[in-house]
């Protein structure tokens, strides 16, 4: 209770305890939203590759000084249609496709950063640190949250279909494919966003975490998105404070609670195969009738 006080008392004095609060807030709510639509259209592996393949971007952009932005974006969107050139020009399967690409670019971004590291520190990337975002990551990450919203307000009817059926959706008339490489895009720009955050190697677990935890408690897509947001929100802060109390590295805090609260959600969770304790429940209720 004393560590919790604490911690209030700290963010009303430290202006980057302060960013790094907005800033986990801003990433767990785009982090949960844009996780709902990777993990209903089965594309966890997709989202682990794209956020590997930015690393080569990020790394050129810290060596020839512009926006990581720009940087990150081209190369998780060469990634994501080199996947999808290759799935479709061969025998082989995609989940082949992802490996040989995202492995590839991975391997170039190591190359890169040890390039790099005469002049900049790029190993922050790989795990993040949320107690050192600058006034420009809040921007950025405000800019990229305001993206996410308006992508998912605008076209939600599309995502809903496409997402559920995609086949249909072709038949309506919708360009999936387009739809496709635009949610990539959107995925591509969350991933930078939380480098500093949760850093590249966990930013996977961060986008499907929360985005899992909702889905063993919601029926519908609009509570999923609602219900994720608020636990990529509830995952963020409760793992800044356990970084800011216990000194841990924020990335593996924020993303060891969301796992928790995943697992408390696989063992309740009523309305899902996952509520494990009542299933056990309704089984011994049977057993004593």
């Amino acid at each position: 209770m004393n560590s919790i006080m604490s911690f209030i008392s700290a963010l009303g004095k430290y202006d980057f305890l302060q960013s790094a609060l907005l800033t986990a807030i801003m990433v767990g709510v785009m982090s949960g939203l844009i996780g709902s639509f990777i993990i209903l259209r089965g594309m966890s592996l997709m989202g682990d590759a794209i956020s590997h393949a930015v690393l080569p971007g990020v790394a050129l952009a810290y060596m020839f000084g512009f926006n990581i932005l720009i940087g990150a974006s081209v190369f998780g969107i060469l990634a994501a249609l080199l996947i999808g050139y290759v799935a479709s020009h061969s025998q082989l399967k995609t989940d082949t496709s992802i490996g040989i690409i995202f492995s590839a670019f991975y391997a170039l971004g190591f190359i890169l950063i040890s390039l790099a590291e005469s002049s900049t520190n790029l190993h922050h990337i790989l795990f993040g640190n949320i107690l050192a975002v600058s006034d420009q990551d809040i921007m950025t990450t405000a800019v990229v949250l305001g993206l996410v919203i308006l992508f998912v307000v605008f076209f939600y009817k599309e995502l809903l279909i496409s997402s559920f059926d995609a086949t249909f959706a072709q038949t309506y008339g919708l360009k999936v494919q387009l739809l496709h490489y635009a949610l990539m895009l959107v995925l591509t720009l969350v991933t930078v966003s939380a480098l500093q955050t949760v850093g590249i190697i966990l930013v996977v677990a961060m986008l499907i975490t929360p985005a899992a935890t909702a889905f063993l408690w919601t029926q519908k897509l609009s509570q999923l998105l609602v219900v994720a947001a608020l636990m990529g929100v509830l995952s963020s802060v409760i793992g800044l404070y356990f970084s800011y109390t216990f000194n841990w590295a924020s990335g593996p805090a924020i993303v060891l609670v969301a796992a928790m609260l995943f697992g408390i959600s696989f063992v309740v969770a009523p309305r899902q195969a996952g509520g494990q304790l009542w299933q056990a429940l309704a089984r011994r209720r049977r057993v004593c009738v």
